[in-house]
């Protein structure tokens, strides 16, 4: 898996499961008997990035507050998107099948920013009435920018999505 996600986000995407396997010194006979296809390797190496990226709430919430917890997991989504990107020319291999991946993806995502959002809510730190699937979708069109220097205007964005997210006190 290491070997594979390093290929991919170098934008090795011709990396063949042999090259793959000589990386991570297996025998390819060894890495068929994982994942029966490159795309099942691209997609488990994907599921893995999101499962990693959807653990964090749970720390973060541990070490934070709960508007910085939600704050810190936004700019961690928009590092996921840009890996993603270094993943692109690979993970469009399994578009074109009928793998669940993608939709897992965005489920996963959008409970982790639940989570985050009902801690946040509870807290009285965070504005009510925005789900994560909603905020998502907002980053996806933060995140889906192809202008150069994307990353760095999605964090300045994210910044302000976040500002607008978060609860202030009302004017007297």
């Amino acid at each position: 898996m290491t070997a594979a996600r390093e290929a991919f986000l170098a934008g090795d995407t011709d990396a063949h499961v042999e090259e793959i396997a000589r990386r991570a010194g297996v025998a390819v006979g060894t890495l068929y008997r994982h994942f029966d296809t490159r795309e099942a390797l691209v997609a488990e190496v994907y599921r893995q990035e999101v499962a990693d990226l959807c653990a964090a709430p749970a720390r973060l919430l541990a070490e934070h507050a709960p508007d910085e917890a939600l704050r810190r997991f936004l700019l961690l989504l928009v590092e996921h998107a840009a890996v993603g990107r270094g993943m692109g020319e690979a993970l469009e291999s399994i578009m074109a099948t009928d793998s669940p991946v993608f939709d897992d993806a965005r489920s996963d995502m959008a409970h982790a920013l639940d989570t985050l959002l009902t801690a946040g809510t509870a807290a009285g730190l965070v504005r009510p009435g925005v789900d994560g699937r909603l905020l998502l979708r907002a980053l996806g069109g933060i995140c889906g920018m192809r202008a150069h220097g994307w990353q760095q205007d999605a964090i300045r964005i994210t910044e302000l999505v976040h500002d607008g997210l978060r609860r202030t006190a009302s004017p007297t």
